[in-house]
């Protein structure tokens, strides 16, 4: 059900729409995508938040990936493209996605969310942007939206190595440390979401008490392997321990 879009709203969302590079029909639904469910909580009247629309761009983000990967890396084998794919749509990469396009200061949140930094919260980022490609699925279909993952994508691509992503990243990121005297690493599960059907683990990871990463998965041991990954990435990217 939609809700009337200010003027100032509208503005907002069609320079975010051509910032994506994305011709929206309905409006209504990139708005949608951007609503947190404590702005829907807080409200008076009935608005949609964007927890559906995350649900359904999850499952678009998961399919447009491995097509994209498919075609672009043929002499690779399934586990590898699987790996690849981890490492593409793990939490740190989408809220990265997000922050560069500013998908913080479009949400709708609530008072308490909101002054609680929920604009630049890994887990609200993150969300929007699978929800973006929900609404971007629903308005334009198949084709558009499996492009405009394409491009959001295409950088992260080629940082993707093969040899990088042939590995287990626990045991990459095990030997690195191995290498460094008294570096310790440790996982802890910070969350847990979803029904019990579809649960998604959040796992953080720290080298020597330092918070190097954090990742979320269908399973623990699934959610470990994306932090790992995530600390393997900002380790590459120069971030010191």
């Amino acid at each position: 059900m939609a809700h009337k879009i200010t003027e100032e709203r509208r503005t907002a969302l069609v320079r975010l729409s051509v910032q994506m590079d994305v011709s929206f029909r309905n409006l209504s639904l990139l708005d949608e995508a951007l609503t947190h469910s404590s702005y829907t909580n807080e409200a008076k009247a009935v608005i949609p938040h964007n927890e559906r629309l995350e649900f359904l761009g999850d499952a678009v983000l998961e399919l447009a990936s491995s097509t994209y990967l498919y075609a672009h890396f043929p002499d690779c084998t399934e586990g590898e493209l699987t790996k690849m794919r981890a490492s593409l749509v793990q939490s740190d990469t989408l809220a990265r996605l997000a922050r560069k396009l500013d998908l913080g200061s479009y949400l709708l949140l609530g008072r308490g969310e909101l002054m609680a930094g929920g604009a630049q919260r890994q887990n609200n980022l993150e969300n929007a942007f699978e929800a973006v490609i929900g609404a971007v699925y629903l308005d334009g279909g198949w084709e558009t939206a499996r492009d405009y993952v394409a491009r959001q994508l295409s950088a992260e691509v080629q940082l993707v190595q093969r040899s990088h992503v042939a590995r287990d990243y626990k045991t990459t990121l095990q030997e690195y440390i191995q290498q460094k005297r008294h570096a310790s690493i440790s996982y802890e599960l910070i969350g847990e979401s979803g029904p019990d059907h579809d649960k998604r683990f959040t796992t953080l990871v720290r080298i020597d008490g330092k918070h190097m990463g954090e990742g979320t998965g269908r399973s623990k041991k699934e959610a470990e392997q994306h932090a790992a990954a995530a600390a393997l990435s900002r380790i590459k990217s120069g971030t010191n321990l």
